[in-house]
């Protein structure tokens, strides 16, 4: 799941993960977290996800990360947005208001460019990658988060035998060792969401689990 992957879906349209919609786990658990509403969240592979604008209009600093420059062009057109573009090291940040899309390598992300965030948020970042890239991922995550931070995390949970991803299954006991070290993880909510879901349906799937979790840091590693 390299550059070239992720820049040729975007460049061809193939992007059945986008939502057309804002996700429901999101409306039903973010409020959980209680973070205040001016503090800023991290949004990590975002794309031009409505969530974003969601985000933005409970008060909070929004700071996304995407790789593929014309999904974050395409959330500011598809928005009425006119953002100001400016560089900052290896990204190009489209800012609007308190939407920030900062376009580039999410492991070029430094301690520094968080500092301000008091949470994020992952719909369809850790899904969206193998599992070596996964562990990765969640080790830049504990390396640049502030220890005051919390997470709302949603993933897939399916027989990957039957199935490539992406989306990746990673089960609740992957969460728990990705992530159980440095944080405190809640299950909020699992569901079977296998039926209406073609895509898994003709691999013959069983079940598709979504889960979501709450994620409090509680340590340093």
């Amino acid at each position: 799941m390299h550059e070239a992957f992720w820049q040729e879906r975007w460049t061809r349209d193939q992007i059945g993960f986008h939502q057309d919609q804002v996700n429901a786990y999101l409306l039903r658990h973010w409020s959980r977290l209680q973070v205040s509403r001016s503090s800023q969240v991290l949004v990590p592979l975002c794309g031009k996800s409505l969530d974003l604008a969601w985000l933005a209009g409970q008060g909070h600093a929004v700071l996304g990360v995407e790789l593929a420059e014309k999904a974050v062009q395409a959330f500011f057109e598809e928005h009425g947005l006119q953002p100001q573009v400016n560089e900052h090291g290896a990204f190009r940040i489209y800012s609007a208001g308190a939407l920030a899309l900062w376009c580039g390598d999410f492991f070029a992300l430094t301690a520094e460019d968080v500092a301000g965030c008091q949470a994020f948020y992952d719909r369809a970042a850790l899904i969206a990658l193998p599992a070596a890239m996964r562990e990765r991922y969640a080790a830049h995550l504990h390396g640049i988060l502030p220890a005051n931070c919390q997470g709302l995390l949603v993933t897939l949970d399916y027989d990957q035998a039957r199935m490539d991803g992406p989306p990746f299954s990673v089960s609740d006991a992957e969460v728990r060792e990705r992530f159980g070290r440095v944080w405190q993880v809640d299950e909020l909510q699992r569901e079977d969401v296998l039926a209406g879901n073609w895509k898994f349906i003709r691999h013959d799937l069983k079940a598709l689990d979504e889960a979501t979790y709450h994620l409090r840091r509680v340590g340093l590693a």
